[in-house]
């Protein structure tokens, strides 16, 4: 499975963004899609995550309410809507893919960088 992350940009505090995820290869062994964020001089904090055929979510609190995780499964694609946007929400943000036989998420994308202005 590989994952592509797009959609970052610069936004202000307050506004909105969707993040946008695709994945190729197989994805009938894939349990859960998430996506983590990473801050500069941070570690890696975990954001959301979404059963990949069941649909059920998982949210951080700090995200909880303002954030939205969603598929498309036909098209392979994994979405996070980013709503009322605080300068701490700024970070590398990937989407991951945790396949039924792991504990851990096993396949990483590329972060795609949202920056929030004050």
């Amino acid at each position: 499975v590989q994952l592509q992350g797009s959609g970052g940009g610069l936004v202000q505090a307050g506004d909105s963004l969707r993040l946008s995820c695709a994945a190729s290869g197989r994805m009938t062994g894939i349990y859960n899609m998430g996506w983590f964020r990473q801050a500069p001089g941070k570690g890696r904090e975990f954001v959301a995550s979404i059963r990949w055929r069941q649909g059920s979510t998982d949210y951080a609190d700090s995200v909880e309410g303002r954030f939205s995780i969603s598929t498309d499964i036909r098209k392979q694609m994994v979405f996070l809507q980013m709503n009322s946007v605080t300068p701490e929400d700024a970070a590398a943000y990937y989407c991951a893919a945790r396949s039924h036989w792991s504990d851990e998420y096993n396949f990483w994308g590329q972060g795609t960088q949202v920056t929030v202005s004050s």
